[in-house]
């Protein structure tokens, strides 16, 4: 009996071990499949973005002439400007991956990218042109191309990290954030800059507001608040300025509106809030404190117009 006891207790020892052996192999086996699984989603992922593409636009800073010392700090901000839009727009591209049709990318990303660094450029050659020659035809750099090679934007505006909606933005032009800060006021200057806003704009603004009201037709409208109803006296130096970026309120409205025309159909549920409707609330609010900060010039400024920024589409 008492030599059968160790046969006995081998035995158990061995169906144990034999049990632990193959619970640690499903683990092994379990553990490797997870990893594989992993692995191969952080792969996927890293195709997605790669994917994606990058947005390139031509280099501004190396066609710019001779810079007059007395710009050259407005010229660095458009400069710097401009990094940042091309920063969001990579962004927005990432942020939309999948979204929309074939025509969505252009629609709501190169289109309004084009739109913000026309007048951004605009300003470059005004601020040059206070005291030397204004460059001319800078307005073709506008334009951008989505690469699909990896490739980031050239020259002054390689890739500008995540700086999307920094201060510098608002007041600058009409790209602004919801953020206003001191460079807004600078940036907001005489009112100069602003004028190669509203005038390159202005000149189709009206024909757009009146082939609008027909076109949109059944895709509903933009209504925005009404700002010169909540402005308080205008100083008599401010006027000419605070007309100019009233007008410019006007055409920003006329363009979303023929956006909203083309664009029927395209997109997902969120496409007109994404694709036209924000964009031209960021358009509103820098316009609303260029008009802010000219009327504080001389008077008191007016303070909570940005809250008329946003607008609604009305079926």
């Amino acid at each position: 009996m008492s030599r059968a006891l160790p046969k006995y207790n081998k035995r158990r020892v061995a169906l144990i071990g034999g049990a632990a052996a193959v619970v640690l192999s499903g683990a092994v086996i379990a553990g490797s499949a997870l990893a594989g699984e992993t692995s191969k989603s952080n792969a996927t992922s890293a195709r997605t973005l790669a994917d994606t593409g990058t947005i390139a636009c031509p280099d501004v800073k190396s066609q710019l002439p001779t810079v007059p010392a007395s710009a050259q700090a407005e010229v660095d901000r458009n400069l710097a400007l401009l990094d940042t839009q091309i920063a969001e727009a990579n962004k927005r591209l990432v942020d939309t991956v999948g979204q929309g049709g074939a025509n969505f990318v252009q629609n709501a990303i190169l289109g309004p990218l084009a739109d913000k660094r026309k007048s951004t450029i605009d300003r470059i050659a005004i601020s040059i042109g206070r005291t030397a020659e204004k460059p001319q035809g800078l307005d073709a750099l506008a334009e951008c191309a989505l690469s699909t090679d990896g490739a980031a934007g050239t020259g002054d505006e390689a890739g500008a990290g995540d700086q999307a909606g920094t201060g510098e933005e608002a007041g600058a032009g009409e790209e602004a954030t919801a953020t206003p800060s001191a460079t807004a006021t600078d940036a907001a200057g005489d009112g100069a800059g602003e004028a190669g806003d509203g005038a390159g704009e202005a000149g189709d603004g009206a024909g757009e507001a009146g082939d609008t009201g027909d076109d949109a037709t059944g895709v509903g409208t933009i209504s925005c608040p009404d700002v010169a109803s909540q402005l308080p006296a205008i100083p008599a130096s401010a006027q000419a300025e605070v007309d100019r970026n009233l007008a410019l309120l006007d055409t920003q409205i006329a363009e979303a509106n023929k956006r909203l025309v083309d664009t029927v159909g395209q997109g997902g549920a969120n496409f007109v809030q994404n694709a036209i409707l924000g964009p031209l609330a960021d358009k509103r609010i820098a316009t609303v404190n260029r008009i802010a900060t000219a009327i504080g010039r001389t008077a008191e400024k007016p303070q909570g117009l940005d809250s008329l920024a946003a607008c609604t589409l009305n079926e």
